[in-house]
């Protein structure tokens, strides 16, 4: 592998990880101008959707066509995963900070993890039990932080956060076999596009259109920032940089997202940070890291 294709990936893996994570940054921006999680969705959606359909227009012209079964697991997924991952990250930004999200929805391996566990039937090895341990520890220690700063409805909106990452966990899980089968590029695109349809449905059958001129402009500048800079553009540099350097240190670089929460969250958002929230997001982070190594 040449060293300038390499440097590449890495810097296409990290700006992936800092763009993904803005998107917490992105929406509590705009939950300042009396907007709620329906409409913010459906409007990034929005600006995505029309991306997502020339990927998937793309894929539907160079590969082979679709198994019918495969279709409808992909209508699944992308309800799961994307869908209803994204509204319940939506609903529970409303309640809580942006680092806590990040670090709640950090948790994906995990959960992955423990589904195996439960369900699946797959081992564990003691330094996966001791880096779940920490993993959950840390996320105690920031729940806790921020239910003195936040109150009761810190609570709700965790419980919120932990269902998109276990809707997303779930997605991950089911999306193994079908992605060997259909490939990363054509999954992403068709599960994406299913998502956007049944976020702008639901705006539309929740809320009146008309309600749109009543936002503030800001809201429709960070929402056109979300759906491109923090949804689409992060897609294809992941993609793009797991060719070049693997998904294994891609994942590895992607431990830069909470991270750069937290610092855009203490600057942007004037969110506060005690030492309770900096030790718990290191447990996190160390936690996540051993559950990755395997």
């Amino acid at each position: 592998m040449l060293p300038g294709h390499r440097t590449g990936g890495v810097l296409l893996a990290v700006f992936g990880a800092i763009a993904f994570s803005g998107k917490a940054i992105i929406v509590k921006l705009a939950y300042r101008y009396q907007v709620d999680a329906i409409t913010l969705l459906a409007l990034r959606m929005v600006v995505a959707l029309p991306f997502f359909l020339l990927m998937a227009a793309w894929a539907w012209r160079t590969l082979p066509p679709l198994a019918r079964g495969d279709r409808w697991r992909i209508a699944l997924l992308g309800g799961l995963g994307y869908y209803l991952a994204s509204f319940l990250d939506f609903a529970g930004l409303a309640y809580v900070t942006a680092t806590l999200e990040r670090l709640i929805l950090y948790l994906n391996p995990t959960l992955v993890l423990l589904i195996g566990v439960l369900f699946l039937g797959r081992s564990v090895s003691r330094t996966q039990l001791v880096a779940l341990a920490l993993s959950y520890a840390g996320v105690v220690l920031a729940v806790a932080h921020d239910l003195d700063v936040g109150g009761s409805n810190v609570a709700l909106g965790s419980l919120l956060v932990f269902g998109s990452a276990l809707s997303y966990a779930l997605y991950l899980i089911g999306s193994g076999e079908v992605v060997e089968r259909v490939g990363a590029v054509r999954l992403t695109a068709y599960a994406s596009t299913v998502a956007c349809v049944l976020c702008i449905g639901q705006f539309l059958l929740l809320r009146p259109l008309g309600g749109l001129a009543s936002l503030a402009p800001q809201v429709f500048a960070l929402s056109l920032l979300n759906g491109t800079v923090c949804t689409v553009l992060p897609v294809l540099a992941v993609m793009m940089a797991v060719a070049r350097i693997g998904s294994a240190q891609a994942a590895q670089i992607g431990m830069l997202g909470p991270v750069s929460t937290i610092v855009l969250s203490v600057f942007l958002l004037g969110e506060p940070m005690g030492p309770w929230q900096v030790a718990g997001t290191g447990l996190v982070l160390l936690g996540v890291f051993l559950v990755g190594r395997r």
